[in-house]
Formats: structure tokens, sequence, C-alpha cells
């Protein structure tokens, strides 16, 4: 495995071998519980097999857990995603993976490599992995369906139970290979923020709503902050589009807040066997505009979210398994 540590990012490229090697592994996958990717069976069976992936890519998981960085984001290269071998890209609103497939039995190995996956009922109806791809007629919405420019979001940050981390794999690029998955993290703009602006957002003078899917109105979600934890190295939980000041010194905090945002991020236009590893809590992600063409090849990702304690969000899960109900 090839490191490569910048001052904002790591990115890590598998070689040929080690290629090879997590390939058989996730194929190995395929037919384990029928190929129901959801089934506890299958999640059991890709726990135990990441013991198996290559001991490089083990122990830089293991490293960036523990501490994600300057960037607050990994970038793994070279993955098998079975490239010559992938549908037409799904363009239906929702689209998800419940049969096992490569790139999603990749996916869902690393994810314990950090943690356990999970997903929520209200998103996506709970599928592990589900496909972030353009939607005919929602190409203005900002959400994952979307094309136009895609505002900084921690992943559900209206959530107390939001994901630790967000895995976004990409198994097809879009057309124009012009698309950016676009992050920035706390210790990018923390030094550059003014007292009254950092003071601001430390304190409880926001409100972020959930989205409509998830059945619940802003009015239900108390005030927070955005920066909140250890003052010298703090979480970050924001949503550009759904997160609202209540007062004016709030209000100026999210302008200038946003301004280092559009100055301070990282792009990443990812190529078929990506991997963008995002911690979502320290790190945004948004997406630069793009155009599909609705043709069978527009750019497709999948998706995965990863809980560092399950056990956290036990009271919302039924019967222990991987999706939150509410």
């Amino acid at each position: 495995m090839l490191l490569d540590n910048q001052d904002t990012l790591t990115t890590a490229t598998l070689d040929a071998d080690e290629h090879a090697w997590l390939d058989r592994i996730a194929r190995d996958l395929l037919g384990v519980a029928g190929g129901r990717l959801d089934s506890p069976e299958w999640v059991a069976a890709a726990r135990r097999a990441w013991e198996d992936a290559p001991a490089t890519l083990r122990h830089t998981l293991k490293e960036f857990r523990r501490d994600s960085g300057a960037g607050g984001a990994l970038l793994l290269r070279n993955l098998p995603v079975d490239e010559g071998n992938l549908p037409p890209t799904p363009k239906a609103d929702g689209s998800v993976v419940r049969e096992a497939t490569v790139s999603a039995a990749v996916l869902l190995l690393v994810a314990h490599g950090l943690g356990d996956p999970g997903a929520f009922r209200a998103e996506k109806s709970g599928a592990l992995v589900q496909n972030v791809v353009p939607v005919p007629g929602k190409e203005e919405v900002q959400g994952n369906v979307g094309s136009a420019h895609l505002t900084f979001h921690t992943e559900n940050a209206f959530h107390q139970h939001r994901p630790d981390f967000v895995l976004l794999v990409c198994v097809r690029p879009d057309h124009e290979r012009v698309a950016e998955l676009r992050l920035v993290c706390s210790r990018q703009v923390l030094p550059k923020l003014g007292e009254q602006a950092r003071a601001a957002l430390s304190s409880a003078e926001f409100v972020t709503a959930p989205p409509p899917s998830f059945g619940a109105t802003s009015g239900e979600v108390p005030p927070r902050a955005v920066l909140h934890g250890d003052p010298d190295d703090p979480d970050l939980c924001v949503d550009q589009a759904a997160t609202r000041p209540v007062t004016e010194r709030a209000a100026a905090a999210m302008d200038e807040l946003g301004e280092l945002f559009d100055n301070s991020f990282n792009g990443l236009r990812l190529a078929a066997g990506d991997l963008a590893i995002v911690d979502n809590r320290v790190t945004v992600h948004g997406r630069s505009a793009f155009t599909p063409r609705y043709d069978g090849a527009d750019r497709w990702l999948q998706r995965t979210f990863v809980f560092a304690d399950l056990r956290r969000s036990r009271g919302h899960r039924l019967g222990d398994g991987y999706v939150l109900e509410s």
C-alpha cells in the first residue's frame, strides 16, 4: 500500500496484490445468506471476513479511526468495484443495494474496520448500502439525488445518533469528470475563526431541521451549538441548507463559517475504485455541480454509514439490528 500524507488529506493506494486479495474476499461473500446484504448473517460474515483483509489496509483504518488528521478524511484508492461488469447507473429515487455486489461488499468490509454499519429506516428504507445517483427531475434538490451544487453539511446533523463516519465509494464517475466531493474539517477552519464567531458557534444558538423524510419538524429540535466538545479540537455539526441561527450574532457567525468553508475545502474528483471516508464528527462534505445525461453511464457512488459505538443507539434499533427506527 502506498501512503501519501498531505497537509490536510491522507491518501492510501492499494497495490495490485492487495487489490486482488480484497477482491477475492469480497467475492467470497456474494453468496452468503443468499446474497441478502442487509441480513444479520451477511453482516456478521463481513465482520469476520474483514479480519482477513490486507494488514496494511486494516492498520491504516485503525490509525484513522483513532485520529482522522488535519483534514478529517481518508481517501482509499484502487479498491475493487467490478468496474467491467456494472449495470446501468440507477436513476430511480430511493435507489439502494439489497443484493451483494463486489463494490457493496468492499464497502461493508471497510466499514467494519471503523465500527459497525448502520442506517436510518426513514432514509432510503433503511438499506445499509445506498446509491448516490442523479435522479431526473431532482436536479436542484439539496440531497444525494441532485446534481446542482450541494452545500456543506454534517450527515444527518439534526439527529442525536448521527453516523461517526460516512463512506462513499465511486463505482462510476460523471461523464466530464468534473464532479467534486468537497470536504472541510473543523481543524482547518478553527484557527481562522474570529473570537466572536467562535463564541457564537460554541453556544446553543442554532436549530437544525430534519429532512421531511424523518417525519419531524424543525420546532421539535432544540437549539444546539455548531462547535462542541473539547475547545481545542471541537466536533463540528452543521447543515448549511437546514441549520438556522436564532440570534443576530449566530447569523453573523454562520456567514463567517460559510465563507471559510468556501475558501478551505479539499476537492476530490473520485475515480472508479476510490473510497472517501469522512469523519462525520469533525468534517462537513458537499459536492460541486455536474450535468447528468440519464443515459445509464452517469456518476454513481455507493454510501454507507458507520457507528464507532453502536451501543449508543441501542434504544433506537429493534432487536439490536443495524437500522435506527427513529
